[in-house]
């Protein structure tokens, strides 16, 4: 029985997709659930499987082909025998090599063993396996090391290049494609800028109420939920009490209608190899503590890995990103359409301020609110961020929700 393999519904604000690279070629012998093919749509990178064990006996579809929701790209025959010959162990890591650029190439041939998995990121990645430290048997670099060494980085494309070897008297340029999700993020911020009355308002929070309760009780918070206690669930929470008092920053603009959410999704930036992606905590304001830190480590560590659903990364009522785990110091965030406001976060520093007439060293951190004026008031704008900071600097209030 012939049995079509389908590109998976996308959602409606995804048109397209581009097919990466086949995993198989025509004639292969398949597996029900074997990856055949990486899909790269404007947000993240899916698998599409076999949906039943057979041969591939059709290809429609080439590597970098444009597709859409339920087109058909190849067939697989249930009842047909491989037509190619198995392909050996040795003949896959000759083509892989074969594959790779001559300076990565020569990069992991002086490093130590990389496992399959790890070859594969450094490829992805352009990286020096030099730079990164091997946890494995006899120094091997696994797929883990990779991850935490880009995890590390503070962002994978703002160097250099490991392909542009800078020597003096020379000036060496390469050229790059920009990926699905780097060219839609620049058309999406270019949007935000065109359409929406773009402005930023400013004011700086006391950290250290929130940094004595987290030094306080984070074994006891670690040890009872299994996820350590970060500042993102008390942004979370604070910033989900203060869209309740001022509902309009909640809100977005559809033609001429402002559209009021009754829910909270909250979208968290974060990084990942591919660029930045923001995840969504689907009605925040029921979730705990816990659920929101185990939530958004979850969000962390599966945008490192792409495994990401395009579910988790639509929609979203309001945006916080948080500059400060780069050493920002202010910054005005733009917009995340059609959300009307996104607050930044930033780096804590230590400086002077007065108390009670003393002056005194505290923790501060400097927030950011950019919000869409065609809807948001400066007056509404400036009250929520205050909001925001009163309910850092006493997080009772979020607790007795005053």
């Amino acid at each position: 029985m012939q049995i079509e393999v389908k590109v998976p519904s996308l959602p409606e604000s995804v048109a397209d997709a581009t097919l990466l690279n086949w995993r198989k070629k025509a004639g292969d012998p398949v597996l029900r659930d074997e990856n055949l093919v990486d899909l790269e749509t404007d947000k993240v990178v899916l698998e599409i499987t076999a949906p039943d064990s057979g041969v591939l006996v059709n290809i429609s579809r080439n590597d970098g082909d444009t597709v859409v929701s339920d087109e058909v790209i190849a067939i697989i025959d249930t009842e047909a025998k491989p037509k190619s010959a198995p392909v050996s162990t040795a003949q896959k890591a000759t083509a892989e090599k074969a594959a790779e650029p001559a300076d990565i190439k020569s990069a992991i041939k002086s490093a130590p063993i990389l496992s399959p998995a790890a070859r594969k990121l450094v490829l992805e990645n352009n990286l020096d396996p030099a730079h990164i430290q091997g946890s494995g048997r006899d120094g091997r670099i696994t797929k883990a090391d990779i991850i935490n060494y880009l995890d590390k980085r503070p962002d994978s494309e703002s160097e250099p290049p490991e392909a542009v070897r800078i020597t003096a008297g020379t000036r060496p340029e390469r050229r790059a494609p920009m990926s699905r999700l780097r060219a839609r993020v620049a058309e999406r911020l270019k949007q935000a800028q065109n359409t929406a009355a773009i402005l930023t308002t400013f004011n700086e929070v006391n950290m250290k109420v929130v940094m004595d309760l987290r030094e306080k009780y984070k074994d006891q918070f670690e040890q009872k939920h299994e996820t350590r206690l970060g500042f993102m669930s008390f942004f979370t929470t604070a910033v989900v009490e203060a869209l309740k008092q001022f509902p309009i920053i909640n809100a977005s603009v559809d033609g001429d209608d402002i559209v009021y959410h009754g829910y909270f999704d909250i979208g968290i930036a974060v990084g990942s190899p591919r660029g930045l992606v923001v995840p969504i905590l689907r009605d925040a304001d029921t979730m705990s503590f816990a659920e929101i830190e185990i939530a958004i480590r979850d969000f962390g560590r599966r945008a490192k890995e792409g495994k990401l659903s395009l579910q988790e990364l639509t929609g979203g009522t309001f945006s916080i990103t948080n500059g400060g785990v780069f050493g920002s110091l202010l910054s005005t965030p733009i917009l995340n359409p059609p959300q009307s406001a996104i607050l930044g976060m930033h780096k804590i520093q230590e400086k002077p301020v007065v108390e009670n007439g003393e002056i005194v060293i505290r923790p501060m951190m400097y927030l950011a609110l950019s919000y869409d004026h065609r809807i948001v008031d400066g007056q509404d704008a400036v009250l929520f961020l205050v909001a925001i900071k009163d309910a850092l600097e006493d997080p009772s209030r979020m607790l007795l929700e005053v």
